[in-house]
């Protein structure tokens, strides 16, 4: 009986695959024999080299497509994905996220980052209640760079519900990310030439609404409302410099 139920589930989930696969297949077909063509100028341009016009630092989260929230094309955003958006701060961790944040800025010089956070996070869930991945140590170890972001939601939305401490914490996270970003060298000489702009912005999955951290209000507004939010200022003594 046993091995017969795990025959059973061994088909099932091989049935799955092979229907998910088909549905990659066909998607690619449509993609080679239709998009491509369309597109055919600007994959020729792509081909011999990239200027992408933002780094777009987001959540590894499935439901999270910035191309088609955003509506770019191919060569547009230099993404990176991670749980939770984490930033490492400067020489906390020399690994991916770093260098890929030193190349976009000094090889590519792209001049605008976006942090994203997003509502419902699983990431931030973990940061919020620890124990909930203590069992998998090496997400707990990633799941650190949130403390700060912890921290603070716990010190100032304690009488909120677990929900509303959750929003919060997404929100508090993204800004802590942003602190942790101008912690690196590259992020630190070009903001402060004026050279790179950053923005802080959250996406609610519910609604499709992007709103953005303005700087001048302390708040995250609509990105398509009346006031266009204010980016991170400059650091103040290039500023000064540059007055």
């Amino acid at each position: 009986m046993r091995k017969q139920l795990h025959f059973k589930r061994q088909r099932f989930m091989e049935n799955k695959e092979n229907t998910v696969l088909k549905q990659y297949i066909e998607g690619y077909k449509k993609f080679h024999q239709e998009i491509y063509p369309s597109k055919q100028p600007l994959f020729h341009d792509l081909a011999s080299g990239q200027k992408p016009h933002t780094l777009f630092i987001t959540c590894s989260d499935s439901r999270i497509v910035p191309d088609m929230i955003l509506q770019t094309d191919p060569g547009q955003l230099f993404i990176i994905r991670n749980a939770g958006n984490m930033i490492p701060p400067y020489g906390g961790m020399a690994g991916g996220v770093s260098a890929t944040i030193e190349y976009a800025l000094m090889a590519l010089r792209i001049p605008q980052v976006v942090v994203c956070g997003h509502s419902d996070c699983g990431a931030m869930k973990g940061v919020l209640r620890p124990d909930a991945v203590k069992s998998m140590p090496t997400v707990a170890a990633w799941l650190r760079y949130g403390d700060a972001a912890r921290m603070v939601t716990l010190d100032n939305y304690a009488g909120l519900s677990e929900a509303e401490q959750l929003d919060a914490l997404i929100k508090e996270n993204i800004l802590a990310q942003v602190e942790n970003l101008k912690t690196h060298p590259s992020v630190a000489s070009l903001l402060a030439g004026g050279e790179v702009t950053i923005h802080a912005w959250h996406y609610r999955i519910s609604t499709g609404e992007l709103t953005a951290f303005d700087y001048e209000s302390n708040q995250f507004l609509p990105l398509d409302g009346a006031k266009t939010p204010v980016a991170l200022p400059p650091a103040r003594l290039g500023a000064l410099r540059k007055a």
